[in-house]
């Protein structure tokens, strides 16, 4: 029974804190180089996406995002102003518009993952192999529901 204190309230309180102070401390890092564009979380969140994802379509961004359309255009239309992503209509289906970063897009995205790159590499370096696949293995099943 023991080994089962880790599922009291308290216990799970502490790692939704801890959640949020990791949450916090790795997108503060960029916060600078957004502000210096005009940029803010919705434009981070988007750009990850779109550089994991590339070739993405606009609906499949919002499905992931869980964002309405309204909310995810003004971030897109700030994002191809500044040349940063390019839509290119989906040789299959005209309707359906696809997301890529464009060559600028590419260079800020980079300076963004490396004002995060250090803080998250550090962690996993000074955390033994076990710890980090499980801790994955965590954060998928936070991820993927409340089963």
């Amino acid at each position: 029974m023991k080994e089962l204190l880790y599922l009291k309230d308290d216990q799970i309180k502490d790692c939704i804190q801890l959640l949020l102070y990791a949450y916090r401390e790795t997108f503060s890092d960029p916060k600078d180089i957004l502000k210096k564009n005009s940029m803010g979380a919705a434009h981070h969140r988007t750009l990850h996406l779109i550089e994991r994802n590339e070739g993405i379509s606009v609906n499949e961004l919002i499905i992931k995002l869980k964002i309405r359309k309204q909310s995810l255009n003004r971030v897109l239309q700030d994002l191809k102003r500044l040349r940063i992503i390019k839509q290119i209509k989906d040789n299959n289906d005209s309707r359906r518009k696809l997301l890529y970063l464009d060559q600028i897009g590419k260079k800020f995205y980079n300076e963004i993952f490396q004002s995060q790159r250090k803080r998250i590499f550090n962690a996993l370096k000074n955390s033994d192999s076990d710890s980090v696949i499980k801790f994955k293995e965590v954060l998928k099943k936070i991820i993927n529901g409340k089963k």
